[in-house]
């Protein structure tokens, strides 16, 4: 029989193991030490590994939702939710450039993409503002109302391509015009005339709105409709009156002296006048003003000149003889012709020159005349010295010009001079010339009907020859002192 021999009790099971007794032999009576046992493997943790996936995938939702645009979001007919705003950009732009245009009523039907008619839209921008107003996270603004936007079709190449498609729509309509006038020396117009074209504003209209319904196609008319030119006659009428105002005050000036005008035949040789974007453009040529530019100092530059005045013996000013001028020498022109240029592009016909100015001197005449009755003479004095004189018949005896001193009263070039003989019979002398009133109805006059000067002959006025009157005329201003002595 075999003893059994049972180890401590260690609460766990022993099915499926064996207990192995480590005592040497002869020592069977010595307690019995057992082997530790191996550690039993620990279970794997199942629940965190899931949950860390779980939780990264949140994390990648959540960031997702931070540059995304709101699911339901609708911008120029284009769905845009769960894109970035680079790729809304592209959709958007993929979607106007792909849109087909079916022209109607031309016979045959003829179609235009979009990328065809140049349509534009700022799809980067609503792309954007998608974006900032309707992010994914904001679960509020999910779903929301359609984004309408605008397009816009290039002009030039949406009516390339229509003119293309449709060419028997297209008559081109004739701008009116502007041109110089030689035989008038002014600026007149060409009138306008209207053509025939496919509306390019009025499709661009159409297809904002098949855009912004979510349509890839259209239908338009391309049948002609009446083109009005881009310069109207009003436009050009506008241009005649703006250049022939600036032909009326075209030139360099000095001050408000237009010192140099500029005939208006040699101004029109210097502008040019073009249609440019739809409107009129005057440009002018800066070479062309220069050949005047380089003939001004001949007409600039001078001397002073001195001032003269008539004056009385109390030095009263009866009149300015001579005006005074100044002198004055030009500045340097470098430049000038390209700065006048651009001052006649936007309409400014008054150039105002630099000059180097020499103030001029005033001289006072002390100027009279003297009558003497014996010498039968009448002297032209100034500054108390004789310039002139010249044989005259004063009154006879019986009508005899008055001794005294006078001044001039009154100047008529021509006249009828009616008067009182001797013996009271009247008397009428015709056309009378140069008649220079100084004492009531006594006067200088010049004398057709007697030659005989030098010897009293009149009734009482100062006879001379024509030639003798007109220079004492033209001589004495109103107020100039006249001396009648004996």
């Amino acid at each position: 029989m075999t003893d059994v021999i049972s180890g401590p009790d260690t609460g766990a099971s022993s099915e499926g193991s064996e207990s192995v007794d480590t005592r040497p032999p002869g020592d069977i009576d010595r307690p019995m030490e057992w082997a530790p046992a191996e550690p039993a493997p620990k279970k794997r943790r199942l629940g965190l590994w899931i949950g860390l996936g779980g939780g990264a995938a949140l994390i990648a939702a959540v960031g997702a939702s931070l540059v995304l645009i709101a699911p339901g979001t609708t911008v120029a007919g284009v769905s845009v939710g769960g894109m970035t705003p680079g790729m809304a950009m592209d959709a958007i732009i993929n979607r106007v450039a792909t849109t087909d245009v079916t022209l109607t009523d031309i016979g045959q039907e003829s179609q235009v993409s979009g990328a065809d008619l140049g349509a534009n839209i700022d799809a980067k921008l609503l792309a954007e503002q998608a974006f900032a107003e309707r992010p994914m996270w904001n679960l509020g603004a999910w779903l929301g109302a359609p984004v309408a936007a605008t397009v816009t079709l290039d002009a030039e190449t949406a009516t390339s391509a229509l003119r293309a498609a449709a060419p028997e729509s297209f008559i081109d309509a004739t701008d009116a015009a502007v041109v110089f006038d030689d035989g008038a020396a002014e600026y007149v117009a060409t009138p306008a005339a209207s053509g025939t074209g496919i509306s390019v504003d009025d499709l661009a209209a159409a297809f904002t709105d098949a855009v912004n319904e979510g349509a890839t196609t259209l239908t338009f008319s391309g049948a002609p409709t009446p083109v009005q030119p881009p310069i109207t006659d009003e436009k050009a009428a506008a241009g005649v009156e703006k250049l022939n105002g600036m032909l009326g005050t075209i030139g360099f000036y000095v001050g408000d002296e237009r010192t140099v005008p500029v005939k208006p035949k040699v101004a029109a040789s210097w502008l040019s006048v073009e249609a440019v974007d739809g409107e009129l453009q005057i440009t002018a040529d800066s070479t062309q003003i220069q050949t005047v530019v380089d003939t001004l100092a001949e007409s600039v530059n001078r001397e002073s000149e001195p001032a003269k005045n008539i004056v009385d013996s109390d030095g009263n000013v009866l009149r300015t003889e001579t005006e005074g001028a100044t002198g004055r020498e030009l500045a340097d022109t470098a430049g000038m012709a390209s700065e006048f240029a651009t001052a006649l592009e936007r309409g400014d016909a008054a150039y105002p020159l630099t000059v180097t100015e020499t103030p001029f001197e005033t001289t006072d005449v002390t100027r009279s005349l003297t009558v003497d009755i014996s010498d039968q003479r009448t002297y032209l004095i100034e500054n108390g010295k004789v310039v002139k004189s010249w044989l005259v018949s004063t009154g006879l005896p019986g009508t005899p010009t008055d001794l005294g001193h006078f001044r001039v009263r009154a100047h008529v070039p021509i006249q009828d001079m009616r008067g009182t003989n001797a013996d009271g019979s009247t008397y009428v002398t015709k056309d009378v010339p140069w008649v220079l009133y100084f004492n009531g109805d006594e006067a200088f006059h010049g004398t057709w009907w007697h030659s005989n000067f030098g010897n009293r002959m009149s009734h009482g006025c100062v006879n001379m020859t024509f030639d003798a009157a007109k220079q004492v005329y033209d001589a004495s201003p109103l107020g100039l002192e006249v001396w009648v002595r004996e």
